[in-house]
């Protein structure tokens, strides 16, 4: 976990190898699968940087022979609205997949077939993109793609535990990933041959590490300002529709929160990446099972808990609302708390409503703050609302003298 731009939390839970037992450690190293495609991203970025090649260059001009290359572009590659067609979209490895291959071979395949859909038009994650974007690193750089990785990156960056886990594969690190088959008990994962991973999700490292890089990106000390800024800007697609997508990265908002994010699968490891530059904070969890929601569903959970604000004011405010979503489950509301328009807007209607829809979900487990904004001249105050099974948001505006305009809540997504 890192907090105001630092490191502020790295420990270890549960086992890196079952049998015999070893336990997990810190410092570790855990197959990070596709969040390896920022760092690639990345190396785009630096070429361009210095002049090497524009983002708007054809693919062709680098990777000659692919479909409609002369089309696509480097940034369409890097935000997955290329068209080409993903080599992995299985939570397994099929058979051909345990065998090494180049990723010369990978390109020969997928993506001299038709395009999925017109470039630009449409987004669909493909790992064939980063293999494209790690042979176009070696053509514009002379270097072969990890070395430059290593020079460019990591050793800058002080990422000392990082190795190519595409080209030495689970023997490289300590812990075992594992994989289940339906319900039943865990086996070693079967992993990918070399060659398959290279530009889409070739490392493995410690999360301390991780931590590291995001770090960097919230100081933007690696690369310059308008590199981050073309990372961390959403892609639109010719329709003006946002992909979500930046380059290597998701780009969103959670809880109010900008977030630059990207999870990871690869050989029994399954990651998740959240960084929240504007808030100079990121969570890192990095597990050894696959096909897993476990790390996201950690990071989420720790992400929420961060910007839960424990000051005086607030949980003054945040014991009135609980006292006020009491009181709706009841059917009433404390009037000299509200607005005018507040008290309008909850009419004998809205008061049934209510009562008859929260009364049955009983005492809340939690009622937290999780974000604050001004609007309108009034501070927004959202809260996340815990119960067994259920998640409530609810979101108030409050006026300069502290009465309240709006009350309302919803399920939380």
């Amino acid at each position: 976990v890192v907090t105001h731009g630092k490191l502020a939390y790295a420990q270890a839970y549960g086992s890196a190898r079952l049998d015999p037992n070893v336990p997990a450690t810190p410092d570790m190293q855990y197959g990070i699968g596709s969040i390896s495609k920022q760092f690639t991203a990345a190396c785009i970025l630096l070429l361009q940087q210095e002049g090497k090649l524009k983002l708007d260059d054809p693919v062709s001009k680098y990777v000659p022979g692919l479909t409609r290359g002369n089309e696509v572009t480097i940034r369409q590659i890097l935000s997955h609205t290329s068209g080409y067609q993903d080599f992995w979209p299985q939570d397994y490895v099929p058979p051909a997949m345990a065998k090494p291959i180049t990723p010369q071979a990978i390109l020969d395949h997928w993506a001299k077939q038709p395009l999925d859909f017109d470039p630009g038009t449409r987004w669909q994650y493909s790992n064939t993109n980063f293999e494209i974007a790690a042979l176009i690193v070696e053509k514009a750089s002379g270097k072969p793609f990890f070395q430059f990785v290593r020079t460019r990156i990591l050793d800058p960056l002080g990422i000392t535990s990082a190795v190519d886990f595409d080209a030495k594969g689970p023997t490289s690190i300590q812990p075992v990933g594992y994989m289940r088959y339906g319900l039943g008990p865990l086996h070693p994962a079967i992993s990918t041959g070399p060659g398959w991973m290279y530009g889409a999700g070739e490392l493995a490292m410690t999360a301390r590490d991780l931590a590291k890089w995001d770090i960097a990106m919230i100081d933007q000390s690696l690369l310059k300002p308008e590199s981050y800024r073309a990372m961390e800007t959403t892609v639109l697609l010719k329709s003006g529709v946002s992909a979500n997508y930046g380059l290597g990265v998701d780009v969103d908002m959670s809880g109010g929160h900008r977030t630059i994010e990207h999870s990871g699968e690869v050989a029994g490891f399954t990651a998740e990446n959240i960084v929240y530059p504007d808030d100079s904070a990121a969570v890192i969890v990095l597990t050894n099972q696959d096909a897993a929601p476990a790390s996201g569903l950690i990071a989420s959970a720790i992400g929420r808990t961060l910007f839960t604000t424990e000051d005086a004011d607030t949980k003054s405010r945040t014991a009135r609302a609980r006292a006020i979503f009491d009181g709706l489950q009841h059917g009433t509301i404390d009037r000299s708390l509200l607005t005018d328009d507040a008290s309008a807007y909850f009419s004998a209607q809205a008061l049934t409503d209510f009562q008859t829809t929260l009364a049955p979900l009983g005492a809340p487990a939690s009622f937290v703050q999780t974000a604050q904004h001004e609007r309108g001249g009034m501070l927004e105050r959202i809260y996340r609302v815990n119960f067994s099974g259920r998640v409530l948001r609810v979101w108030t505006y409050e006026m300069p003298d502290g009465k309240i305009e709006q009350y309302q809540l919803s399920p939380a997504g």
